[in-house]
């Protein structure tokens, strides 16, 4: 029975759990441009605290955990979170997201110990602009990262594709050219605003413009999941890859949101979008029971918002950069 169910009745069975507040990327709508201060090891969850958390979460009816960061593989040993976490009864899909940049060396260890979907984020099939939008010159290793995990016939591998709007919406048409032979679906994302990203409205290419541009193009044919999906996806006629639209600033998802969020430091976040948060990593250390972790983890679950404001007061509004969040 599934005992996480918010003040609106919505449903939450997906934990997304970071692991690390640190990157190898400079993503320009991800972290401040000044850097954030980042956790010491000690204000970091151990692998035991996260998977005791995740455990109870799963037993309050989570059956989706994804692991995110920062970027998650710079986390030393991140493979054997994975098999702690594989493992959890009653767990049905374990997922990570990644920026690719260290996929290759990784990605056998991590498949062969329960990993069973797979989000790499590339913003542009360029060089030159990868490493403007990154501030790395990594894309040869974040290409063969994706190449790698394509290789090894993931149930599930996407990827994700921040679109701004002067940056890169000039290459939504090629990377749906690019997933064309592919088992990929590839995600375009609005841009969205966070603590001292350089968020600007002018900047969100919406949803519908993305779909337009490719329609120009190509037949996109609606495909249905679960209620609780938070992209639109679509196939396309003669193509083995699909396209989503995460159309979180234009057209939102709250009504189903089914999400709940762990930082690395031990805070569980209802929204992303919401300022208010409920660590746990205290009680933790001090011996709370499994019962007082599901008390901690049902109060912050009540203070979830039917909805997140517009766009334009989410700009104005405190809160953690993404990179702290967890993606």
């Amino acid at each position: 029975m599934n005992v996480l169910v918010d003040s609106f009745g919505r449903e939450h069975t997906y934990l997304r759990i970071s692991v690390t507040d640190r990157c190898n990327l400079r993503c320009i709508y991800c972290m401040p441009a000044e850097g954030i201060e980042l956790r010491k090891k000690d204000q970091l969850l151990s692998f035991e605290e996260i998977e005791r958390v995740a455990r109870v979460f799963v037993e309050m009816g989570v059956d989706k955990i994804r692991i995110t960061g920062g970027e998650p593989l710079v986390r030393k040993d991140l493979e054997e979170l994975v098999l702690r976490l594989s493992a959890l009864p009653g767990l049905k899909t374990l997922a990570l997201t990644t920026n690719g940049v260290l996929l290759k060396e990784k990605i056998e260890v991590l498949k062969r110990n329960g990993l069973q979907a797979l989000n790499i984020s590339l913003d542009s099939l360029k060089k030159e602009r990868f490493r403007e939008l990154t501030l790395r010159d990594d894309w040869d290793k974040v290409m063969s990262g994706i190449l790698a995990a394509e290789a090894l016939g993931f149930e599930k591998l996407k990827l994700n594709v921040v679109i701004i709007r002067g940056k890169n919406c000039d290459e939504i048409v090629d990377f749906v050219e690019f997933v064309k032979d592919k088992a990929l679906n590839v995600r375009f994302i609005e841009y969205m605003p966070f603590k001292d990203n350089q968020w600007n409205g002018d900047g969100v290419f919406t949803y519908a413009e993305m779909q337009q541009k490719i329609a120009e193009h190509y037949e996109l044919i609606p495909l249905f999941g679960e209620p609780s999906e938070v992209a639109k996806n679509f196939g396309i006629k003669n193509h083995s890859g699909t396209v989503s639209f995460i159309s979180s600033m234009s057209d939102s998802f709250c009504a189903s949101c089914n999400r709940l969020r762990m930082s690395a430091d031990g805070a569980i976040k209802s929204c992303l979008f919401y300022e208010p948060e409920i660590n746990i990593r205290e009680k933790l250390r001090a011996g709370c029971t499994d019962k007082d972790l599901q008390e901690m983890i049902l109060y912050a679950l009540k203070m979830k918002p039917e909805a997140h404001p517009p766009m334009e007061e989410l700009a104005a509004m405190s809160n953690r950069a993404m990179v702290e969040i967890g993606g």
